[in-house]
């Protein structure tokens, strides 16, 4: 990935083999501008995307009021996106989608990640998606008066800063970055937060003509459906919330005061991450080299290796791959398990050797689009409660490393930039969270979540007022990212239907980390009287010993007839 993306806490639609939770954004404007409509809602106006990668989308511009309790003031605009159902006659509405950050653009986020929706969905649902107000094609915070000017700024700003002496220039040019962005548009910055988001939403809801709203939301998307079901809560129809925040940790309970920790040591981020990072170790360590190549032959043995190289790099960087950079990449590769911990391995392996891992990532490169790394940093900063002196950052830190090891640093710096900020969201949403919905929502975590731990994903379910918790046993973050058939059958029988899983329910991913399907092999002829196995079309193939097979739970029933849709919804 170039030195011109920084890595964002909460996971956005980007790339996740790279691990960065917002993507470079898109430079091109949408096809199409809407107003608002004679009732004072939005309009949308589609029409086909430019540029290949969004070739099969629709888009539009829509014109939303910057401060929601005065609407006939300033407006600004929301890029949206589109993929209409691939089964018109079959269609069952429009399905919202945001891809996370915060800071994440949905006009990038949903053509990358389109096909891993379910299959019945991209059937059913027309799917739209839009970069949040602040961000990418919208009416966005830019600090910066060109992509190349941002990215020189960020390319001399280290991932995290080891040592005093980087602290302080860490520290200085965090608060260099807070000075520019209040001069470019100081009222823009303290209407950005998630709450003015959901708001945005349901202005969107309206235009689809959507009675309620059918939304998958991943990662900070998670906060922004909490939110939205808490706004709005008559308005619920279904709502999947995949890699969860946990929303009064984002909010440090509503508590005035200065906080004790960071948003996301709250959050267990740093957690999650070390115990996602172990998982990597020991099953690269359990794998040959064939399967993982920075193995070293049992999982002790591994994570020797690797904790004996961050020493090394420590000390004596190879080319431009500090230790600083290296924890960072381990950070984001840990996101998604295919092919994002073979590219891990990879990259240590190089580095074990002395080799600067050659690709994306190596070279700083001219940015296409507006790289928005200050996207994010606007929204935090404006509604999550930090620390506010840059004194503060050595001790979390070291408490940090003391629970994570050394991704702990990563998280502890994570917010540091909030300590020169001055905007403060004009009326962020801070709770209550438990308020009774129209329907249920149905929470979906990984419980090996290397951003949004499983225990985030426990406290959704949890502070929400009617909310079902579906497990995926798995590594990654979200499982839309890291897929699960068992977890899409779920899904979709919840958004077609309203039928929950059952109490309890778990799911397994489609494939544990360090092992690829292989071809069916021929089968032996069998022996007389002996009957013979036929594999259904679509079933996948088992496994390579020593993993056995990685169980795919079959449930019958979990899909409507196609000839109609259920609209009953259960608890």
């Amino acid at each position: 990935m170039p030195r011109t993306v920084v890595r964002i806490p909460l996971r956005g639609a980007a790339s996740a083999a790279a691990g960065a939770l917002v993507m470079l954004l898109g430079a091109a404007g949408p096809a199409s501008a809407g107003g608002p409509g004679g009732d004072g809602g939005v309009v949308l106006r589609w029409k086909p995307c430019e540029g290949q990668a969004r070739a099969a989308f629709d888009c539009a511009v829509a014109n939303v009021p910057l401060d929601h309790t005065r609407p006939a003031d300033r407006t600004i605009e929301l890029a949206v996106i589109r993929h209409r159902a691939a089964e018109p006659a079959e269609r069952a509405g429009t399905l919202f989608f945001n891809p996370g950050g915060p800071g994440g653009p949905g006009t990038v986020g949903l053509p990358e990640l389109y096909e891993k929706f379910p299959r019945e969905l991209r059937d059913r649902y027309d799917i739209v998606s839009w970069d949040p107000r602040g961000v990418g094609e919208s009416t966005a915070v830019r600090c910066f008066a060109s992509a190349q000017e941002a990215a020189a700024w960020h390319a001399e700003v280290p991932t995290f800063p080891v040592g005093e002496r980087e602290q302080r220039a860490f520290a200085a040019s965090y608060a260099d970055l807070a000075r520019r962005c209040e001069r470019d548009d100081p009222e823009l910055l303290r209407h950005i937060s998630t709450a003015d988001t959901a708001r945005d939403l349901d202005l969107l809801r309206r235009a689809t003509g959507e009675e309620r709203l059918h939304y998958w939301g991943i990662s900070y998307g998670t906060l922004l459906g909490a939110t939205y079901a808490n706004l709005f809560p008559e308005r619920v129809g279904r709502l999947v919330v995949d890699g969860n925040v946990d929303p009064r940790a984002w909010v440090n309970g509503g508590a005035t005061g200065e906080p004790e920790l960071n948003t996301f040591l709250r959050l267990g981020s740093h957690l999650g991450s070390a115990g996602t990072l172990a998982q990597f170790l020991d099953h690269c360590g359990r794998a040959p080299v064939t399967g993982c190549v920075f193995s070293a032959g049992s999982p002790a043995a591994t994570r020797a290796k690797y904790d004996s190289l961050l020493r090394r790099l420590a000390k004596r960087p190879v080319g431009e791959w500090t230790y600083a950079r290296t924890v960072s990449e381990v950070r984001g590769g840990l996101y998604t398990v295919h092919p994002g911990w073979a590219g891990i391995a990879d990259t240590l392996e190089g580095l074990w050797a002395g080799r600067a891992p050659v690709g994306p990532g190596t070279v700083a490169a001219e940015p296409a689009r507006y790289p928005g790394f200050e996207q994010s940093t606007a929204v935090i900063c404006a509604e999550s409660p930090n620390p506010a002196s840059p004194d503060r950052y050595p001790g979390l830190e070291r408490r940090a490393v003391t629970e994570a090891g050394a991704l702990g640093s990563w998280w502890a710096w994570a917010t540091e930039p909030c300590t020169a900020w001055q905007a403060r969201a004009a009326r962020p949403y801070t709770g209550p969270w438990d308020r009774t919905t129209a329907h249920p929502v149905l929470v979906v975590n990984p419980t090996h979540d290397p951003s949004t731990p499983y225990a985030s994903g426990r406290a959704m379910a949890a502070q929400l007022g009617r909310a079902r918790l579906l497990t995926l046993d798995g590594y990654g973050h979200t499982a839309l990212d890291n897929p699960s058939a068992c977890v899409g059958r779920h899904v979709v029988r919840y958004f077609l239907t309203g039928a929950l899983p059952p109490e309890g329910a778990r799911c397994a991913q489609d494939l544990p980390p360090f092992v690829e399907r292989i071809p069916e092999p021929t089968a032996p002829p069998a022996s007389a009287g002996t009957p013979t196995r036929t594999r259904s079309p679509g079933e996948a193939p088992e496994l390579r010993a020593p993993y056995g097979v990685w169980p795919q739970e079959v449930v019958s029933g979990l899909l409507p007839p196609r000839g109609g849709v259920r609209t009953d919804a259960r608890r």
